[in-house]
């Protein structure tokens, strides 16, 4: 049984800090991509970053400079440190594991998400 367990979120401030976390299991996480997508009132899904099983990281552009993704393969772990953060970056959070599609700017190609996290941001 696949899980993908999301923690961390809440309400902070413009220009806080916050970091969510996201623990797998029932993959093999060590040569999964994780990927991390938004979701905001009225507003599509957004890609936010993406971790490939050896490290490589592709960001947003909304997000680029300012978020930072990272795994612990060990823990089977995959972490969204997000700084400076912004009232426009008020969403659902999810993470996702990728399945056999290779363009991770799309929700397609991710077989398997977490439960999704309120970040909210005020001014």
């Amino acid at each position: 049984q696949v899980q993908l367990v999301q923690s961390g979120g809440g309400l902070v401030q413009a220009g806080d800090s916050l970091r969510l976390s996201c623990a797998a299991s029932g993959i093999p996480f060590n040569t999964t991509a994780m990927g991390w997508f938004r979701h905001a009132p009225g507003k599509e899904r957004e890609f936010v970053a993406v971790i490939a099983w050896i490290g490589l990281t592709m960001y947003g552009d909304a997000v680029r400079d300012r978020f930072i993704v990272s795994r612990v393969n060990a823990k089977s772990t995959v972490y969204l440190q997000m700084y400076n953060l912004k009232p426009e970056d008020t969403a659902v959070y999810s993470c996702a594991a990728a399945g056999s599609g290779r363009n991770y700017y799309y929700a397609s190609s991710y077989d398997y998400w977490g439960q999704g996290t309120q970040v909210t941001v005020s001014s």
